[in-house]
């Protein structure tokens, strides 16, 4: 669980929050009025959530990606077909 922390706060102890961030191992949060502003992780954790964003939304390409075929299986294509056409009609 992070820490919160006022910026006010944070900006004079700042030396002190890097060193609990990457040598502790602690996570922190930097708020205005309350309400977070920043949060404080070390670079490690940043890669590594980094990574598990890229892993996520590769997985989602891919998801998305396999329905769009199945979709668009022979038998459907025609289907839909024939629902977006309009008969003719001759007016003379």
């Amino acid at each position: 669980m992070a820490y919160e922390i006022p910026v006010t706060q944070a900006r004079a102890e700042l030396a002190e929050l890097i060193n609990r961030v990457v040598y502790g191992g602690e996570r922190g949060v930097v708020t205005r009025h309350g309400k977070p502003l920043v949060a404080l992780v070390s670079a490690a954790d940043l890669e590594r959530l980094e990574s598990e964003q890229e892993a996520a939304e590769e997985q989602v390409i891919s998801s998305v990606s396999s329905l769009g075929s199945a979709a668009s299986a022979a038998g459907e294509r025609g289907r839909f077909g024939l629902a977006a056409q309009h008969p003719r009609h001759d007016q003379r």
